[in-house]
Parts: C-alpha cells; sequence; structure tokens
C-alpha cells in the first residue's frame, strides 16, 4: 500500500506541474498554438523529492523562464497535498 501511494503521488505532482507549465506558457501540450511562439517546453528533468511517503523520483517540465510552485526549483520537499 506505501508504495502505491509513493507511486500516486508522484503522478499528482506530475501533473500539476504539467498544469502550471500549461498556464506559464499559455497553451496546453501539443497545442497548435505553441507553434512558432518562442515560448515553448524544453523537456523535462529529473528530480528527487522526499514526500510523506518517502523518498521519490519526479520528472518536472523545463522552460528557461518556468518558475513551479508545488515543488520549488532547489528545493527537496514536494508540497504536501491534502
Amino acid at each position: 500500500m506505501s508504495k502505491f501511494l509513493k507511486q500516486l503521488h508522484a503522478q499528482v505532482l506530475e501533473k500539476m506541474l504539467e498544469g502550471e507549465i500549461d498556464v506559464h506558457l499559455g497553451y496546453e501540450k501539443n497545442s497548435a498554438s505553441g507553434n512558432n511562439s518562442g515560448n515553448s517546453r524544453n523537456g523535462k528533468s529529473s528530480k528527487k523529492i522526499q514526500t510523506e511517503h518517502g523518498e521519490s523520483v519526479i520528472f518536472v517540465p523545463r522552460n528557461g523562464e518556468f518558475e513551479p510552485i508545488i515543488v520549488l526549483k532547489y528545493e527537496s520537499s514536494g508540497a504536501s497535498i491534502e
């Protein structure tokens, strides 16, 4: 059960980060409105975080100007999801 909760928590954080970058960029992933906009996604990077369910590795979307809120840059703890 603990392993399941840890994986679920990581997946929820990744989906929330995807939503954050969608809002930051002003368009959803794979949307035609992002073509030639000059402001695009730049892949993902892995990040090790510590949550109430233990240590997890999540993948954070990258963009030069993107400052995530749910998992801050240079922090190693994920926000508590209640």
